[in-house]
């Protein structure tokens, strides 16, 4: 593999070789799903059941309505239903018409990825995969392994773009994957983080594809603007992998940010600057060495060597079982600013440390609240 480059943020030429992204764009608009069948509403007998008195027949009907209630219930929101079951044991008719629409939904989305009738953006992003397939598979680490805390995250806003803006660290990038399904499964507005990556992720086999499709792009100004004037919440890591890379020793220490590309566009987009602290990542694969020259046979930026990893093969690439806590801080606003403030190096140093030093100081806060770094 050739040396892994990586293109400054706020450098302005376009997108050459390996970086130029692709445009994906699949024949046919994709299908929405078809709303829910309304179910029936159970009828109530009216006339009394040969046998039982006049109070038997009112309280008959009062538990057929309630039955009946609970069913439709269970059938419209899709899920199996958990109430009454006869005599023999058998489940109620809800129960099966959720695993019915299930099934249907899980068919209809196979057909449409078999026939192309399905939409990616410009960039090559796939929202109904990201959503229906990557998300499902990142979402156990994010709930079940690392049991992510989140906190601010009404600091994004509800419609609109936005910069957020991280610490990176954890010699493999999942915090960026942790941040994605913290955004979407946590803002009542269910937005999309999509993330800005360095080239190297797009000259990665496999990885470069499955980046693509579930939002990634190339960290570039360009990329960077187009994305936040079309509304899009829009992530970046500025300490890239100087961040992701340090040693163990200097975990929760914030790396330089570079020369303040990503302010510079959120000035020129009119997008508020969201600080992001990540407490958790650090731990995951503790660097203790660092290989330099297999990384430069290998055209990595760095080789990690940790207390598991190469010594125990692959069973050494699992991470810790950290928790982790993501707090997104109070915006920055930036379009009170004029057009020419983009251009103004002082203000673009001001605001640069502004946001390193909100994220520091956040970063050192959840430190001492923390009980543990496992539980």
């Amino acid at each position: 593999m050739a040396d892994a480059k990586v293109i400054p943020f706020d450098d302005d030429r376009s997108r050459t070789g390996a970086s130029q992204r692709p445009v994906r764009r699949r024949p046919g608009a994709g299908r929405r799903r078809p709303p829910a069948e309304a179910v029936a509403m159970r009828e109530v007998p009216t006339g009394a059941v040969p046998g039982q008195s006049e109070g038997a027949e009112t309280t008959a009907g009062a538990e057929a309505v309630t039955a009946g209630t609970a069913d439709r219930a269970g059938s419209v929101n899709g899920v199996r239903a958990t109430g009454a079951t006869g005599a023999g044991g058998a489940t109620t008719a809800g129960g099966h018409g959720g695993w019915d629409r299930r099934i249907a939904g899980g068919l209809a989305f196979l057909r449409r990825r078999l026939t192309g009738e399905y939409e990616v953006d410009e960039f090559g992003y796939d929202k109904e995969l990201t959503d229906q397939v990557l998300m499902s598979l990142v979402r156990p680490l994010y709930d079940k392994y690392f049991r992510v805390e989140v906190k601010g995250i009404e600091n994004i806003p509800s419609q609109g773009g936005a910069l957020v803006v991280a610490n990176h660290s954890g010699t493999i990038p999942l915090d960026g994957l942790m941040m994605q399904v913290a955004v979407h499964d946590n803002h009542p507005a269910e937005r999309h983080l999509r993330l800005l990556a360095a080239d190297l992720v797009f000259m990665l086999p496999v990885i470069n594809e499955l980046a693509r499709k579930a939002g990634h792009t190339l960290a570039c100004t360009e990329d960077a603007e187009q994305l936040l004037r079309k509304g899009e919440v829009v992530g970046v890591m500025p300490e890239g992998f100087k961040g992701i890379g340090k040693p163990f020793s200097e975990r929760y220490k914030l790396q330089r940010f570079g020369r303040g590309g990503f302010v510079s566009t959120a000035l020129r987009a009119g997008v508020p600057i969201v600080p992001c602290s990540i407490v958790g990542a650090e731990e995951i694969y503790p660097m203790i060495g660092n290989a330099k020259t297999l990384a430069r046979l290998l055209g990595f930026p760095y080789f990690p060597l940790t207390p598991t990893f190469p010594w125990l093969g692959p069973l050494g690439a699992v991470p810790l079982p950290t928790k982790w806590t993501i707090q997104f801080g109070e915006p920055i606003e930036t379009d009170g600013y004029p057009p020419e403030a983009a251009e103004d190096p002082m203000l673009m140093f001001n605001l640069t440390d502004q946001v390193r030093e909100q994220i520091q100081h956040t970063l050192y806060k959840l430190l001492v609240q923390r009980r543990s770094v496992f539980f």
